[in-house]
Order: structure tokens, then sequence, then C-alpha cells
């Protein structure tokens, strides 16, 4: 008689693979919210929508960073193999990130449910730790980099860019928290801080950004999977853009006086930079877009890189709305709802998707990230 093997059954647990790209989901979401609320057209409805968006986004930090602490916690082992994983350890910068994006949200939309004081504080609280979080990622993670074993065969992706990019989103929601920091030395080094890490991240992110290209151009793309991150590249313009006009804008808070004149400098910055910044970001919108009609072709899977296709598209409405404002410009204006229309679009196609992953364990498991 035959004897058959015992066929053994391998069972993950919930928290095992909770790696740091989760909370891409986050910042996805949150940006829905967000840029609703700073968009040229507002009514009732959106409104109310862009607030029940926000408590989604503030539920899913919490439940996402418990799990995310269960998964270090239980899973120890697990969690220092992906913090070593050369292209892991890049959504590291994804944490903090998450973090500013539902601080802001706080700023702009929690006071409908928390109050005008408590939703100020939790904006603040989260702003300082999202801040502290991403100039970390943005140091160590190169530092990592710089320092690992191995180097051979080491490609520029777009992945590259998710620890640069914290620095932007802390200048640009910083902005936001700007008018209920007091008058004077703090608001001035506030302002002057914000401004700092839009260099810090403009400059770095730029230097990726040229090496990505560059990959793209000898190397041709990523694997199908990862086409989607092609987008992250968006994420920096749009947000520079946005912190650039934000804190031109409220530099007239800071510079009065005889000092006006250099508000009015910052002013003109930041709309000289969103044009020039934009017509970049119409190319590599146009790319990105070529690039994942191409992987679609063949056979594009989804996977939690499909957030790729969210958050960055947030940055584009939020930076053409704030460069709108700036110029008093209604085609900019009308590109920003346009852009929301499409993020909304995307927004409900992947959150869609994430929850049949992970209702049927397929986001859950190695291999599905």
């Amino acid at each position: 008689m035959a004897v058959t093997a015992p066929t053994l059954v391998v069972r993950h647990q919930p928290f095992e693979h909770i790696t740091p790209n989760w909370f891409a989901a986050v910042m996805g979401t949150g940006i829905v919210a967000t840029a609703a609320a700073t968009l040229p057209v507002q009514f009732t409805a959106l409104h109310v929508f862009a607030v029940a968006v926000w408590v989604v986004a503030a539920t899913a930090l919490v439940v996402i960073g418990v799990a995310f602490a269960r998964h270090w916690i239980g899973h120890r082992d697990h969690a220092v193999a992906y913090a070593r994983h050369p292209v892991m350890v890049q959504f590291y910068g994804a944490p903090p990130m998450a973090m500013l994006t539902v601080g802001a949200g706080a700023g702009l939309l929690g006071a409908d449910l928390l109050g005008s004081t408590a939703a100020t504080t939790l904006f603040a609280a989260l702003w300082i730790t999202g801040t502290i979080t991403g100039l970390l990622t943005s140091v160590v993670v190169p530092y990592r980099m710089i320092t690992a074993a191995h180097h051979r065969d080491v490609a520029a992706l777009p992945a590259w860019l998710m620890p640069v990019v914290p620095p932007m989103v802390s200048a640009s929601t910083g902005a936001l928290l700007l008018p209920h920091v007091p008058e004077g030395q703090w608001r001035l080094a506030l302002l002057c801080a914000c401004y700092a890490m839009f260099g810090l991240s403009l400059i770095v992110g730029m230097i990726t950004l040229t090496l990505i290209y560059g990959r793209l151009l000898h190397g041709g793309l990523p694997p199908v999977d990862a086409a989607p991150t092609v987008w992250i590249t968006l994420g920096l313009i749009g947000q520079s853009i946005t912190a650039a006009n934000l804190l031109g804008t409220d530099a007239s808070m800071v510079f009065t006086g005889a000092q006006s004149s250099v508000a009015v400098g910052l002013h003109v910055f930041g709309i000289g930079y969103g044009l020039i910044m934009g017509g970049f970001g119409m190319l590599m919108f146009a790319l990105a877009t070529a690039l994942t009609v191409h992987a679609a072709r063949r056979n594009l899977g989804f996977s939690l890189t499909w957030w790729s296709f969210t958050f960055p598209v947030g940055t584009c409405v939020t930076g053409a709305t704030a460069l709108g404002h700036a110029l008093n410009f209604g085609a900019v204006q009308a590109l920003a709802v346009a852009l929301y229309v499409l993020l909304l679009a995307a927004w409900l196609t992947v959150a869609t998707r994430t929850l049949r992953g992970i209702r049927h364990g397929e986001l859950l498991r190695p291999g599905h990230r």
C-alpha cells in the first residue's frame, strides 16, 4: 500500500507581514480628504464627504499603527528582515507622511468633530511626530544604503523617493500650522524650518529623481508589479509646488511693515516655482500614464503598490489648488478640480481592491504587497 506523505499547511499570522508600505493606504486616503478641503470649489456635500474620509484615514492610521507595532513585537525576525531589505526599507518614509497627512486633515476638518482646540492640538502633535520621524528617515535610510555590504546590481527605483519626500510634506503642512503659532520669533522659526525642509527634500529629491529617470532610460521599466511606483515621482513635484505657494502666501503673516518686501518676494518665488515645476510635472504625469498603460497590457496585477496612484495625484491637486489661489487663475483652479475627480476614481478603485484583498487574506501573505 502506497504511503502518502502528509501535506504541510503553512498558516501565516495576521501581523506577520504588516510592512511599512501599508501606511501608503493612510496617505492615499488622507490626501482625498485634505485635497477636498482645499479645492477652489466648496459645497456642503463635499465638506461632509471630506470629514468622513478623514475619519476613515485617522482610523486606518490607528489600526495599521497598532498592527505594525504588533508586527515588530511578535515577529521581530520578519520585521528586521524587512527593515534590511533594500526596497522595503524605502517605505519607512510612509509612516511619517501618513501622520502628517492625517494631522493636516485634523487642522482642516477635525474641528467639526473635535472642536477647534482639540483639532489643532492633534494637528500639532502629529506634525511634530511626523516631522521628527520623517527627518530621521531621510538620514537613516540613505545611511543604511551607503553602508550596506553589497552594492552590486543596485538600480535606482522610484521607491527611493519615499524617505526623501517626508520633509517636503512637513513643509507644506507646516504652512497650515503657521497661523496657530504665536506671532514673533516662534512663527518666524516655524517658517524658516519649513523652508529649510523644503530645500532639503527638493535638492536630494531632484538628485534622486535624476537617478531614477536615468535608470528608466537605460534599464527600462521595473518589474510589471512595481510599475505603479513610477507615480511616486509626482509626489515630490506636487508637494513642492504646494509647499512653495502655501509658504509664500503665509509669509505675509511673518514679514510685515518694513519687511513686507520679503513676503512679496517669497510669494513671487512660489508662483514662479509652481509654474516651472508644473511644466515638469505635466511631463512626468504623461510619462507615468503611458508606462502604466504599458504595464496594464502585460497583466499588471493588484498589490499595495497601486496606492502609488493616489497620494502623488493628490499632491498634484493640492499643488494646483495652491498655485491657482496664488495666481487667482481660473484655468489652474479648474485643473485642480479635474485632477481631484481623477484622484477620487483612483482612490475608490484601489481602496475597494485593498478591502477585498484583506477579506480574502491575499494581502496578508508574503509576496502580495
